[in-house]
């Protein structure tokens, strides 16, 4: 049976929990129930307590942080938030870049900017599910193949199973993409589940993955999983990055360029 803690104690459990759900980005109440040594229903009572303090959301069978929760800006916001850095990560990746390969390039902002370097490469074939990359490679050098499938307007790009028959068929040397969100233990996430499926999809078909993000996405979990870390060659983010990952991937067969 198990002992609960003396309800006086339940101010410094809530923060226990708040900080081990913060730290993960999602919990389990079973995994909360053994860290703490105290029943289902009190965790349950506490996650309503800290839900309704705004701090949790809680999901079946557990919670997510809302406190390091990143929420989709519309494309047009996210494309002037960290621009400088963005320009940065955008112009080390193209150094990534050889002559005559096929790219994938991705709905992210920071893909935009490597998408405007790539107007007149006439080697390069760019395979995207962005709208504004498209738009932005219509008149310009490179081959381009648009996925097609179903609009996602906020993130101008195309998503759904029409995509993924597209994709399916295609093998690309570098996929560059972005994330809302990434961290060590959750790897990369975004908010939308059918984005977060396309993107898993290339990461298996590319023979390098390539990840655009600045630093503001460190640390940060958002609601669909995307992948692990296993399906990342190369990170590339700027000078602000926190330094447990420019420890911690390299071990893990990562390289990480920060500008």
């Amino acid at each position: 049976m198990i002992r609960e803690a003396c309800p006086t104690l339940a101010p410094q459990r809530r923060e226990h929990i708040r900080l081990l759900v913060r730290e993960s980005g999602v919990a389990r109440v079973e995994d909360l129930r053994r860290e703490l040594k105290v029943s289902v229903a009190t965790i349950r009572r506490d996650l309503e307590v800290l839900e309704e303090e705004g701090k949790v959301r809680r999901v079946h069978g557990g919670a997510v942080s809302t406190e390091n929760r990143l929420d989709e800006a519309v494309f047009d916001d996210k494309t002037n938030q960290f621009s400088k850095q963005k320009r940065a990560i955008a112009e080390e990746a193209y150094q990534l870049i050889g002559q005559e390969e096929s790219l994938f390039l991705d709905g992210g902002s920071t893909t935009l900017c490597l998408a405007r370097l790539l107007k007149n490469r006439n080697d390069l074939t760019v395979v995207t599910n962005s709208l504004r990359a498209a738009a932005e490679l219509a008149n310009s050098e490179p081959r381009v193949i648009l996925t097609g499938g179903e609009l996602r307007k906020i993130s101008q790009t195309m998503v759904g199973p029409l995509t993924s028959a597209v994709l399916s068929q295609v093998r690309v040397d570098r996929a560059f993409m972005g994330t809302m969100g990434f961290c060590l233990k959750n790897g990369l996430t975004t908010t939308d589940p059918n984005e977060a499926f396309v993107k898993g999809l290339v990461a298996e078909q590319a023979v390098q993955v390539v990840l655009l993000a600045d630093s503001s996405k460190a640390e940060k979990v958002s609601f669909a999983r995307v992948s692990d870390w296993d399906k990342v060659d190369i990170l590339v983010s700027d000078q602000n990055l926190p330094p447990i990952f420019t420890k911690s991937l390299p071990k893990r067969g990562l390289k990480v360029c920060v500008v």
